[in-house]
């Protein structure tokens, strides 16, 4: 029996090679590391003493480094059990919960009309390829050269341009042989409910795309025409292509990550082709809907450890909102997905181009964990000030961590999420005060953790960096940072005096202490600063400052500091501030507003400014180049 290629594909999808032999040998627990599908054991193929046989899941692929053999999982089923070959597809479907198709000559006649309809894509691919080289393609061109797509790009990814004809490439394939039927099949042309059928794809950038095996199956196709009803325009569904299993640039991005990394999923095939072109071969796309199970289950096929990129705008959260609701059942040991936001506005093609590959290999590096972004998403728009809310917050995560199908990784959700709300709401007493010590060295070993900030959740990170203030407590670093500038560096009052006399404070001593040494400068006493602080009062409340700042090594506001680095470094700390208290009055607002009713713009709003926080954090008060004057080349040397 001939089985299609596409049943094929799908049942070695869904079953790792490694549960087909594993029956059969013994892993090596050592040389192995499941959580990446890579195994290893002695040859069940000849007779060893130490491990040379490999199997890789992704690859869904064997091979003995010792005798030679390799294959995939109906190979091994017929070489070391002796199977037919449709015994070893029965076994195989049997593990994979699908059915076998029907042993009947219609079958075989779709895989032959199959077979036919991915040479007509290929026709119609070279057809497109050619149109962009023509002179008809002068305009298709010009825009991909404003895009910044190289020549070697657009061949690489087979661009072409649809002409704005409605029988063009109709023509062109009946000239070949290609019967009506057959393009239709193809979705080429659109024959339904018209009396004469016509071109699909009429002046468009062509975007061919492929599936697993590099075979062409759909075009996608972005409008020149600015007047046109839908800039972006996919194949339909037809026999060789469901967008919502099959994801653009697979192929290649699967020889890309077999070298090593993981596999990067973006919004949009142009994002794909802009990051490939800057060095990131491993990005694939859907297809114009949102990520779908089965279009998941391909990621991890790839790599234990996906990362979901989305655009940095409100549609581009709540897409990655949608991927982690889709993506948390489905989580094990050693399988799960990472995020990245990118900034405001910014999508991957916007990004590399813009500001080169280096931006988009440090948004890569502050990916966020699947837990992160969901403890994000349930606090960014609540208020947490009464226990009912609180309790409401517990419930909410509690029924979240539910859904994880494996026991392990729910055990572990549910530990980590209880300390967070621990953090988050463990603020407000003094017994809270000796724990924080502990829960900072225990969420800071993993780079993560929650503070309670108002209603406000945050990263550590950004409750250590005081941007949050909080009108009691310790002491803001932030805060105690300008006084000590201010102290150690009295002329930096006099330089900025509108600014540091309108300077909001949230905490009391700060307040205090600024108050002295601006009275310090009216009385011309400020090179007595410090010491005017110990006579109000305030000299404990100084060397608390002091040693904070100190402690946490920022060396420009030290006394022995030039003149030029405190400069630098205090306009820098000051602009954070002010920056920080903007955004949390804006924050308030939002909140309110959100309160008051929650539509999509209070919604959008409320993330927008939160986000706006949040990548406030990321931006260092004291940043690489201060201290020339002083003889230092950064914060990191003494």
């Amino acid at each position: 029996m001939r089985f299609d290629n596409a049943f094929l594909d799908e049942i070695r999808d869904r079953v790792p090679i490694s549960s087909v032999i594993g029956p059969r040998v013994a892993w090596d627990r050592k040389k192995s590391n499941p959580g990446k599908g890579d195994w290893w054991a002695c040859c069940p193929f000849h007779g060893e003493k130490s491990p040379s046989f490999h199997c890789e899941d992704r690859k869904g692929r064997y091979h003995c480094f010792g005798c030679g053999v390799s294959g995939d999982h109906f190979r091994f089923l017929t070489e070391h059990d002796g199977m037919s070959f449709p015994e070893a597809v029965e076994r195989v479907a049997e593990m994979a919960g699908v059915a076998m198709p029907a042993r009947d000559e219609r079958a075989e006649a779709r895989e032959k009309q199959r077979a036919s309809l991915t040479d007509v894509m290929e026709m119609a691919t070279v057809f497109f390829q050619e149109q962009l080289q023509a002179a008809v393609g002068a305009k298709a061109r010009a825009y991909l050269r404003e895009r910044g797509l190289a020549s070697a790009t657009q061949q690489t990814f087979r661009l072409g341009y649809a002409p704005d004809s409605r029988s063009a490439l109709k023509e062109f394939l009946a000239g070949k042989g290609v019967e009506k039927a057959q393009m239709e099949a193809c979705g080429l042309t659109v024959f339904e409910d018209v009396p004469v059928s016509f071109d699909r794809f009429r002046d468009r950038i062509m975007f061919p795309i492929p599936d697993s095996r590099g075979k062409i199956i759909a075009f996608g196709g972005r409008a020149l025409s600015p007047d046109v009803p839908a800039k972006y325009l996919n194949s339909p569904e037809t026999e060789l292509f469901h967008k919502g299993n099959v994801l653009y640039n697979f192929a290649r991005a699967r020889k890309a990550i077999a070298k090593g990394g993981t596999v990067i999923a973006v919004e949009g095939y142009m994002d794909a082709i802009a990051l490939a072109q800057a060095g990131f071969d491993n990005a694939v796309a859907p297809l114009g809907t949102a990520l779908t199970e089965n279009q998941l289950e391909l990621l991890w096929r790839m790599t234990p450890e996906p990362v979901l990129c989305f655009d940095g705008d409100g549609a581009g959260l709540r897409a990655a909102f949608r991927a982690a609701d889709l993506a948390l059942p489905s989580v094990g040991p050693g399988r799960t997905v990472r995020f990245v936001l990118l900034p405001e506005g910014k999508d991957p093609d916007d990004l590399v181009r813009s500001e080169g590959a280096d931006a988009f290999r440090q948004a890569l590096a502050q990916a966020r964990p699947l837990d992160e972004l969901l403890w994000m998403r349930e606090t960014a728009a609540g208020s947490f000030e009464t226990p009912e809310r609180r309790a409401e917050l517990e419930k909410t995560l509690r029924e979240l961590i539910a859904r994880i199908r494996d026991e392990s990784v729910r055990f572990h959700y549910q530990q980590a999420m209880r300390e967070r709300l621990q953090a988050f709401f463990g603020r407000g007493s003094q017994a809270a005060t000796g724990r924080r010590g502990e829960d900072r060295n225990r969420f800071g070993e993993r780079g993560r953790g929650a503070v309670a900030a108002g209603r406000l959740a945050v990263s550590e990170s950004l409750a250590r960096s005081a941007l949050v203030k909080r009108a009691g407590g310790p002491m803001p670093l932030r805060e105690a940072t300008l006084i000590v500038a201010l102290a150690n560096h009295p002329l930096l009052i006099e330089e900025n005096f509108d600014q540091v006399e309108t300077l909001e404070l949230t905490h009391g001593e700060c307040r205090q202490m600024l108050a002295v040494l601006i009275d310090a400068l009216a009385l011309g006493r400020e090179e007595r600063g410090r010491a005017a602080l110990d006579e109000a009062g305030l000299g404990e409340a100084w060397v608390r400052a002091f040693a904070l700042v100190r402690g946490t090594e920022q060396w420009p506001f030290m006394p022995d500091a030039a003149l030029d680095d405190a400069r630098g470094a205090f306009q820098q700390a000051l602009h954070l501030h002010r920056s920080a208290r903007t955004l949390h009055k804006e924050l308030k607002a939002a909140e309110a507003a959100a309160a008051a009713e929650m539509t999509d713009e209070s919604f959008r709003h409320l993330v927008e400014v939160q986000t706006q926080l949040l990548e406030l954090q990321q931006t260092e008060a004291l940043i690489e180049g201060f201290g020339v004057a002083s003889g230092k080349g950064g914060r990191g040397s003494n």
